[in-house]
């Protein structure tokens, strides 16, 4: 646990550094504001039994016409069911990312997106119920078909554990809107 700890802190702390660096870098920049894009994606994914929807709203600055970087919240709520077993999982979880998209080819995006979330999960087996807190990482890989403001693909979580993952899969699709 202390581990882990220690592990959120240096993530926060380089997210800080960075920020900073970025404000001070552009800050006296007239076009900062101009390359700023909001908006983020909406996921959702589903398996036999197990459903998981997430929003995240981003901004992020581009850098050029290929290269694109920048920072989100995430919000999702996962379930699962099982009534060969009488199981029932329920998930809330919440966080930040940090993202990078490529675009080679003005219709091709490949992004690169790292998540911290916070799971709220319970788990209800028969007659018993288990409730667990706790921080997952994820690192998705993911591409994408881009047309105007909208990107739409599917993306894959590198770091993928199927006994703490919020995801029904380490494979998600994804709609990205950015204005």
């Amino acid at each position: 646990m202390k581990v882990r700890t220690q592990q959120n802190i240096r993530i926060i702390t380089l997210v800080f550094i960075i920020l900073c660096s970025l404000h001070k870098g552009y800050s006296q920049d007239e076009n900062f504001w101009s390359n700023v894009r909001f908006g983020g994606n909406i996921g959702i994914g589903f398996t036999n039994d197990t459903f998981n929807a997430i929003i995240a709203p981003a901004a992020v600055y581009e850098f050029n016409e290929w290269f694109s970087a920048g920072l989100g919240l995430s919000f999702g709520y996962s379930t699962f069911e099982n009534d060969r077993f009488d199981q029932k999982n329920k998930s809330f979880n919440y966080g930040g990312s940090i993202i990078t998209m490529f675009n080679p080819l003005p219709q091709l995006q490949i992004s690169a997106e790292f998540e911290e979330m916070g799971v709220n999960r319970e788990i209800k087996i028969q007659n018993q119920k288990i409730t667990e807190n706790y921080w997952y990482p994820s690192l998705f890989i993911g591409a994408g078909y881009r047309t105007g403001l909208v990107s739409f693909g599917l993306r894959y979580d590198v770091l993928y554990d199927d006994n703490k993952s919020i995801y029904g899969s380490a494979y998600s699709p994804f709609v990205r809107v950015f204005f």
